[in-house]
């Protein structure tokens, strides 16, 4: 909604349209589920490709290729006992997939121990993000029509078809454009700015251990203490800089977002490297720190 009510001030938008996505949590969990315990019509099959697709993030699980024809895969083959749960399917790509056949994973992967490792703890992932956006697609649908401009839903399925018929690649900024059925697409770049939530720092007092036990125990003290330097030298952790330093060892141009020390010796990451000890005097403001980060 913040980007929402931003881009109501800067462009003239006339009406919104909003993919109301629904997936189906039970029939993801248990496919087995026979119709007479479950009599919803939904698009299962639909809904698990796209599900699987943002799980593995539109790449292959064993060989990370992307942008290339993805298929379904049984990590546990159903001729070796595999079910067609969510927690035991994968995308790969068609060469791995047929290399893979009817192989146990841990045979196929036994040469790369790493990588087994990785894939089945990420198909054992919960269902977590398909529920968020379950529970919070009306209350953004609500959100938005109270801004007082036209709103259309559409589905998932409906967006890929627009953009297949158009011809277009599977972008997340072309399926938002895509949503409404525009007739025809006009695409005026290739690089479109990337914008990701990366809020306003942390406050919590004891951080935890993926168990849930205390790891950091930081002193309320040491919090409040911190919490009255906010800048340094007219700098803020977060805020995205540019560094042109003219001498020395680390000589040459930086752009990224400052973490900031009271010595006035920021540290700068970029989008490659982050690069530590640059003196304040060779930094200049580019955008004010604004929970967002940006790049392209």
């Amino acid at each position: 909604m913040t980007w929402v009510k931003r881009l109501i001030k800067l462009c003239p938008i006339r009406s919104i349209a909003m993919e109301l996505v629904k997936f189906d949590l039970v029939k993801m969990q248990r496919p087995e589920i026979s119709a007479k315990e479950y009599q919803q019509g939904t698009l299962y099959q639909y809904e698990v490709r796209e599900y699987l697709l943002q799980k593995w993030n539109r790449t292959c699980a064993y060989c990370s290729a992307k942008d290339v024809p993805l298929e379904v895969e049984h990590i546990q083959p159903k001729s070796c006992g595999g079910t067609n749960r969510v927690s035991n399917l994968a995308i790969a790509c068609v060469p791995c997939n047929r290399a893979k056949s009817n192989l146990d994973i841990r045979e196929f992967l036994a040469d790369t121990p790493s990588r087994l490792k990785r894939i089945l703890s990420q198909a054992k992932a919960p269902l977590k993000d398909a529920a968020a956006v379950n529970s919070t697609r009306w209350k953004l649908y609500n959100s938005l029509f109270e801004t007082g401009l036209p709103v259309t839903t559409g589905t998932g399925a409906q967006t890929k078809f627009n953009r297949t018929q158009q011809g277009l690649p599977k972008r997340h900024y072309l399926d938002a454009a895509m949503v409404s059925g525009t007739p025809k697409l006009e695409i005026l770049t290739n690089q479109p700015l990337l914008i990701k939530c990366a809020g306003h720092g942390n406050r919590q007092v004891i951080h935890v251990d993926k168990f849930g036990f205390p790891r950091i125990n930081k002193s309320r003290e040491l919090v409040r203490k911190s919490a009255h330097i906010k800048q340094v030298k007219g700098f803020q952790t977060g805020d995205i800089v540019k560094a042109i330093v003219p001498k020395g060892q680390k000589i040459g141009s930086y752009l990224g977002k400052v973490a900031i020390r009271s010595t006035g010796s920021f540290n700068i990451k970029t989008v490659t490297q982050t690069v530590q000890g640059i003196n304040h005097k060779y930094c200049s403001i580019v955008h004010r720190k604004d929970g967002y980060l940006y790049g392209f």
